[in-house]
């Protein structure tokens, strides 16, 4: 991905800013397994039972926990949880207030990341309208560019007056303390009016509704059996759900306890599951229920021992595999510790259209083949870009290019690398994170066509995985100068000799040396290098005096 798009200017060399150093990914902090549960009717009908009660108590906690605001403390914590024992039980008292205060915390952040993007908005339409009608972006003095026509700024002071309406709702709902919350999602709140074009009837609908908002989740406890009192899993697979007070007659085990019919195999980590639960310690489960396949799941998660990040030099010991990140394709590339490309790149593909399952799959498999090619390379490490979005859709930013601003919309930045880190920690393979700034750019320039060959073509993409992968290793995007000519003729081309980026004007002609040029021309008389003609050539003229062609300045 082009991330030189994506990061402002800076105070560097060319009005460039610092390139961030890079550093290796911190593995995953926990681990989440899932199996279908094949359940019976009868089964299938306690689980709904239990999940819609537990909800609709998990639904009034948190509107209580709402109404409290900052005041909350752990003394209305523990009258929250005393009132909701009664109602069910100690440990699924404990489960929903704990569901509670994560999902008020999560909330809250979600207020103060809506409240940055707001007063971001605000002060980026409001620079623009300051600006004349149809006025130039000057980056050098930090202006930005005014509104293409009368009409244009209008609307946008309109839409000014609007966004300041819902920040000063957003800041007041945050000083209060208020969260706005939907349990079982906005955008299926919303399906609920427009059933033909969510492809959705009625009893569909409700379904789907009843089901996001049971609550079949508990946290376990290290040193209790199993490491889960409320939902357990044994270590024969089979699975036992401790029963609210109300519904305690549903019970066909010991201690107000149900037992399922169907058991529990967890293929993916089966082995380090059943070395936790073997010494009792804590797992947190989850059940829930997909009534578009009619499938009933759990879910069990626990935490990992943090381990050290792996140092740098140790992961980029062996080479690394740069890594173009796309929104249709990664495109990589094997590169040894000198910073040399080697064999041919690679492009791993996927689908980001359809449902979300489908593109959850797609990208799972596109990594799985760059896991495997890496391994396959011999390298211990991948360099990806450390792209950050977060202020790259807006409209004030991109202006009418509305493909460019759809496709970094759709672009699964944290998800892709989320779901790389954790299954690379499982390959014993490093996530080395660069600085996107400029890696397509460069990547194209010095590295796409000496590369393309009659047989091999090389796309942009590819060039900007070299860079990537250069930029992890330490060394400069910028290939090696040619070596100095066996002679002066023309008919060995010019060196490719480059000034240092610090050089002032090092994109102009090679500057007028004073003194003479020749033995025989006085000061001031000698063409310049760059605007010189070339000697018994048709059409240039040519000088009939003798000439010596200086050195290189030591600038350059």
């Amino acid at each position: 991905m082009d991330g030189d798009l994506r990061r402002g200017g800076g105070d560097g060399v060319g009005g460039l800013r610092e390139v961030a150093a890079s550093f290796v990914v911190p593995g995953p902090a926990g681990v989440a397994i899932r199996d279908r549960l094949r359940v019976s009717d009868a089964d299938a009908a306690v689980l709904a039972e239990v999940g819609v009660y537990l909800g609709s108590l998990a639904a009034g906690d948190l509107a209580e926990r709402s109404r409290q605001g900052p005041g909350h403390d752990a003394a209305s914590w523990a009258v929250r949880k005393r009132s909701l024992t009664g109602r069910s039980s100690a440990r699924w008292a404990g489960s929903i207030t704990k569901a509670t205060h994560d999902q008020w915390a999560l909330a809250r952040r979600g207020q103060a990341a809506h409240m940055a993007w707001l007063r971001g908005q605000i002060a980026s339409i409001e620079a623009r309208l300051a600006r004349p009608l149809g006025a130039k972006a000057d980056k050098r003095d930090g202006l930005v560019r005014g509104y293409g026509s009368r009409g244009e700024w209008h609307a946008k002071s309109r839409r000014l007056q609007t966004l300041k309406a819902r920040l000063a709702g957003v800041e007041a709902d945050w000083a209060a303390g208020r969260v706005r919350v939907v349990r079982g999602g906005k955008r299926l709140a919303h399906a609920r009016h427009h059933l033909q074009a969510a492809g959705l009837d009625e009893q569909a609908w409700r379904e789907r509704w009843r089901a996001e908002r049971m609550f079949l989740a508990a946290d376990g406890e290290s040193g209790k059996r199993f490491g889960n009192e409320t939902i357990r899993v044994t270590d024969t697979g089979r699975l036992l759900l401790k029963l609210p007070a109300p519904l305690a007659h549903l019970a066909n085990a010991p201690h107000g306890r149900y037992l399922l019919d169907a058991t529990v195999r967890f293929q993916h980590r089966g082995q380090e599951w059943l070395d936790r639960i073997s010494v009792n310690r804590a797992v947190a489960y989850r059940i829930h229920h997909d009534p578009a396949r009619g499938r009933w799941y759990v879910t069990a998660s626990w935490q990992r021992a943090a381990t050290p990040a792996l140092p740098l030099e140790a992961a980029l010991a062996r080479g690394v595999v740069g890594v173009d990140m796309n929104d249709d394709h990664l495109a990589a590339w094997h590169l040894d510790v000198h910073g040399n490309p080697l064999g041919e790149p690679q492009r791993f593909f996927y689908d980001l259209t359809g449902t979300a399952q489908h593109r959850d799959a797609q990208i799972r498999h596109a990594l799985t083949r760059l896991l495997h090619h890496a391994r396959r390379c011999g390298a211990a490490a991948i360099a990806i870009e450390d792209l950050d979005f977060s202020d790259g859709t807006s409209r004030e930013k991109h202006g009418r290019n509305k493909r460019f601003r759809r496709l970094i919309s759709r672009f699964p930045t944290a998800k892709l690398r989320a779901r790389l880190v954790s299954m690379a920690a499982e390959q014993d393979i490093a996530i080395v994170a660069v600085d996107p700034a400029f890696t397509s750019r460069w990547g194209a320039q010095h590295w796409q066509k000496p590369l393309t060959t009659t047989t091999r073509k090389i796309s942009r993409h590819d060039a900007a995985s070299i860079a990537i992968g250069r930029r992890a290793l330490g060394h400069p995007i910028r290939r090696r100068t040619t070596p100095p000519p066996p002679h002066q003729s023309d008919g060995a081309g010019h060196r490719t000799a480059q000034a240092r980026p610090d050089t002032r004007r090092r994109e102009e002609t090679r500057p007028h040396l004073p003194g003479p040029r020749t033995g025989c021309a006085p000061p001031g008389s000698g063409a310049k290098a760059g605007d010189q003609g070339a000697q018994h050539r048709s059409e240039h003229p040519a000088e009939h005096r003798s000439w010596q062609q200086d050195s290189l300045p030591l600038s350059l």
